[in-house]
């Protein structure tokens, strides 16, 4: 990826770090199940030494530092800064003295080899300008035999809460053709790409499986539009080019196709990720 596809990326995030932030009690309802899973795969417990590898506005990175309590460690680390500054005041906030946030870009770590006992990301790899080179990170912080694990968006055709906002928009804007290993949602949403990245970068005993879920959260049908176009810069971004009439239009149309996945008035949408991990040579 060049530098300017590159730059492009963080200034989309960072646009979109205020939303996060007002929505995060939301998002950490909707990916509630994911972190359960990963943070299983990984083996966190009580006492781990944990580096959270682009937490964003802070999630699972929070949650971590609740799991392993006053005798662990958290550290969370993203790109961008207002992600870090968001994720700082809310773990102020909360009063967690057992975390601690940097800003870095996951290919370029700024810790020690073997410093923490797991190294975990949530939905970050995706959006890596190089995969392989930040899971050899990764690798190269965490301590000999701990883990490395991951999770990223399984198939499109399994996350209706992505696909039918797509199949609506492109109703209105064409969509443009994907590059071939360009950041996105689905970048890696075939079975065996995260544990073929994770064998490049060195690691051994790589395990994979698919993961479905429920994205459950306090939302109503009527605020899902809202809150689907805040946490997302390319929705927010060709929303900027519809007319008011056809943003009404599109909303309705969004509507009537999401109207199941809200029963009882509150937002249940199945999903599915993908979770991989694997563990550092105990010689290295």
């Amino acid at each position: 990826m060049n530098e300017e596809k590159s730059q492009d990326i963080l200034r989309a995030w960072s646009e979109s770090a205020a939303y996060w932030d007002r929505n995060r009690d939301v998002i950490r309802s909707m990916f509630e199940p994911i972190t359960a899973a990963l943070l299983g795969e990984a083996g966190v417990s009580e006492g781990s030494s944990v580096l959270d590898v682009a937490g964003g506005t802070g999630q699972p990175a929070i949650a971590i530092a609740e799991l392993v309590g006053p005798s662990g460690e958290v550290v969370c680390t993203d790109a961008v800064a207002e992600m870090v500054r968001a994720a700082d005041e809310e773990a102020r906030r909360l009063g967690l003295r057992n975390i601690s946030f940097r800003q870095c870009p996951a290919d370029s770590l700024p810790f020690r080899d073997n410093e923490f006992d797991l190294s975990v990301s949530r939905l970050g790899l995706m959006f890596f300008p190089d995969p392989v080179a930040s899971l050899k990170e990764m690798l190269r912080v965490t301590k000999p035999g701990g883990r490395v694990a991951l999770a990223v968006w399984g198939g499109r055709e399994f996350n209706p809460y992505f696909r039918i906002v797509s199949e609506v928009m492109s109703r209105y804007i064409e969509p443009e053709p994907e590059e071939p290993d360009a950041p996105g949602a689905f970048r890696f949403e075939y079975p065996g790409a995260v544990s073929n990245l994770l064998g490049r970068a060195g690691a051994r005993e790589v395990v994979e499986r698919e993961f479905d879920f429920y994205i459950e959260a306090p939302v109503t049908l009527k605020d899902f539009w809202r809150v689907r176009s805040e946490m997302s810069d390319t929705l927010r971004e060709k929303i900027g080019r519809l007319s008011g009439e056809e943003v009404s239009r599109a909303a309705q149309e969004v509507s009537a196709a999401m109207s199941k996945y809200f029963p009882d008035g509150r937002m249940k949408i199945p999903a599915r990720v993908i979770i991989a991990a694997g563990a550092k040579a105990a010689s290295e």
